[in-house]
């Protein structure tokens, strides 16, 4: 038997004795989920919107890097744009307990958002009184690459932080309005700290740099949502959130929302999610529920 495979068959049996390796944390997350999306957004058109992510992430022991590619279908009468928000979404819904320096904390798909995992909507074309015959447009969406980085666990008094940022390329088509063919980017932070054993108070905050399609303007947006969590079991999370950020067009009032969620922890591999949320200004969807999947290894 040669020298390389004795070193191998004693690495794989090493691997499967040794409690260590057994317990080593998994390194990789695929995820995937739904949102189904209804507004009118102040407007007399109203806009419906399916947005499916799929999501690869990859933990380090002080972060975590993630790739997300959605599909994207709109449903419209009139000119819409789909913005995505850099996996926002993605990050609120899933944060909980072991979110610092672990890398157990999960991530942004980015939002992304958001990666990955959430959207707006923009009309940019309404016009008062013209109707046109309601269409859909389906397909790719845009590609985001998303980052979280753990700057400080939560000690005594100080809560964990961690700052986010990602970069959003544009591989929709424009044309069909499921991106706007520009690339945007932008950065945040997000602190959390355990009331008690239980409850835990989250604030998130950020900025996104807008790329301006020809002959557009848009606003760079801010945001921001505050909200509680609590472990009703160690494997059941209940969370709500109040959420407000800056509209992208200039004349728009800004987008505020209430956002619930369950997340459940079905096994150290496998979690599942569901969600809603309920517009609160004009510039907000009227509603949207989604869910979805992760699995860890």
């Amino acid at each position: 038997m040669s020298t390389v495979m004795t070193l191998l068959i004693t690495t794989l049996s090493w691997a499967q004795t040794d409690p260590l390796a057994r317990k080593a944390p998994p390194s990789w997350q695929i995820s995937s989920s739904a949102s189904y999306t209804s507004g009118d957004y102040g407007t007399n058109i109203r806009t419906t919107s399916i947005y499916v992510p799929f999501t690869l992430k990859r933990f380090f022991s002080d972060g975590s890097i993630a790739v997300t590619v959605p599909w994207v279908s709109i449903r419209s009468d009139g000119g819409i744009t789909f913005v995505g928000e850099g996996g926002h979404g993605q990050n609120r819904r899933q944060r909980g307990k072991g979110s610092g320096s672990s890398g157990s904390g999960s991530g942004s798909s980015g939002s992304g958002s958001d990666d990955d995992g959430d959207g707006d909507v923009d009309d940019d074309d309404n016009i008062p009184g013209i109707q046109s015959k309601k269409t859909t447009r389906s397909g790719l969406g845009d590609v985001t690459l998303s980052g979280r980085y753990y700057v400080l666990n939560e000690q005594d008094y100080l809560p964990s932080i961690a700052g986010t940022g990602f970069v959003k390329f544009p591989t929709a088509n424009e044309n069909k309005g499921l991106g706007t063919g520009e690339f945007d980017g932008g950065f945040g932070i997000e602190l959390s700290k355990s009331l008690t054993r239980d409850l835990i108070l989250y604030l998130d905050g950020g900025y996104a740099i807008l790329g301006e399609p020809p002959g557009t303007q848009l606003n760079n947006p801010w945001r921001y949502d505050a909200g509680l969590g609590y472990y009703i079991t160690d494997s059941l999370v209940i969370s709500a959130f109040y959420e407000e950020s800056r509209a992208i067009a200039a004349a728009s009032p800004n987008p505020r929302d209430i956002f619930g969620s369950l997340n459940y922890t079905i096994s150290p591999m496998f979690r599942i999610y569901a969600s809603g949320l309920a517009g609160l200004s004009n510039g907000a969807p009227d509603y949207s529920a989604s869910g979805g999947i992760s699995i860890r290894f």
